[in-house]
């Protein structure tokens, strides 16, 4: 875990997800005061090592399509999302993102908080970025359970990919069911607001909207976690917005990059921009249960989220004075 006061240099990092060093045996009389040690672990060997992953992959092959293997009421599907979904987020955040997480001790090991943060970088990478940074530097390896807009559930081939990662629709209803369920559940409240502004607004957090998200909270009595994430919105600097043909389409906007559309397929590789994330203390709301239907203080709250998120950006910048530096 990468708290706020101490970050891991590169080699602490790397080890975290480096295979364990092969067992060696201990042959020094002298340590074990002149009894003969005890027989030594014999460290696997390349093949044995590789015939247990084949194994394991046919396992998980045979699972599969047996429908051996379980989801819950939204369709998520954990044992997919870290066998297939979490390895490959995992090389983007560690090795092309670099990405630095701190404030990670303000998130329980168990039990529900509503993940609040900035939206940005014209495609939704941040989310996903969020998703594996907490559940690969959390101590409890816990799952964000990520709420998408309409949009994103009625494209064919993205809506089946967000059940299976735990994503589902950004409606209360669900969002209550989540949080009462125990569920550590993300939100974006810029919406697409946040992720197709231009690059000249950068992180400048948009309007919040009505604040669903705090009603949800009070409702059930659920700490608020704000998270700034800053490195998003270098990936994919937006120059231009083509609104005739972001409608003609159907999309919310219709971007224009250094690198898309000019370069085609390779326009969507994502710039290797540096990535800082930081988990602010929460916020409470069990004293605030019998509000969850008052509009001052769902905007108070909401406010107060959004300022927190806005100041821990302008912090995080002063950190990072090159978007795409070490």
């Amino acid at each position: 875990m990468t708290g706020p006061e101490e970050q891991p240099d590169e080699a602490r990092v790397n080890d975290r997800y480096a295979d364990p060093p092969p067992v060696t045996p201990d042959v020094d009389p002298a340590r074990h005061n002149g009894h003969r040690p005890a027989d030594p672990v014999v460290a696997d060997q390349p093949g044995d090592l590789w015939d247990r992953r084949v194994a394991g992959g046919l396992a998980f092959l045979r699972r599969r399509l047996s429908g051996d293997y379980e989801v819950d009421e939204f369709g998520f599907d954990p044992e997919l999302t870290d066998a297939v979904f979490h390895p490959m987020l995992r090389r983007l955040y560690r090795d092309w993102f670099r990405t630095e997480v701190s404030g990670l001790e303000h998130l329980p090991d168990d039990g529900a908080a509503l993940v609040v943060a900035n939206h940005s970088g014209t495609v939704a990478l941040d989310a996903l970025i969020l998703s594996t940074a907490l559940h690969h530097e959390h101590p409890a390896r816990r799952y964000l359970r990520l709420l998408g807009a309409d949009l994103v559930f009625r494209m064919p081939l993205v809506s089946e990919i967000v059940r299976k990662t735990g994503g589902t629709v950004a409606c209360n209803p669900d969002v209550e069911r989540l949080l009462r369920g125990g569920e550590l559940v993300g939100v974006f409240p810029e919406g697409f607001k946040g992720v197709g502004k231009l690059y000249a607004e950068r992180y400048k957090l948009q309007r919040f909207g009505r604040g669903g998200f705090v009603s949800a909270a009070l409702r059930t009595g659920t700490p608020i976690i704000p998270v700034a994430i800053v490195g998003g919105e270098e990936i994919y600097p937006m120059l231009a917005d083509i609104k005739p043909l972001a409608r003609l389409l159907k999309l919310p906007y219709f971007p224009v990059t250094p690198t898309f559309p000019w370069l085609g397929p390779l326009g969507l590789v994502p710039l290797p921009s540096k990535w800082l994330i930081e988990f602010c203390p929460p916020i409470p709301t069990a004293h605030l249960v019998d509000a969850a239907d008052d509009p001052l203080v769902v905007f108070n709250l909401a406010d107060q989220v959004r300022e927190t998120i806005q100041q821990t950006l302008h912090q995080l910048l002063e950190r990072r004075p090159d978007p795409f530096g070490p």
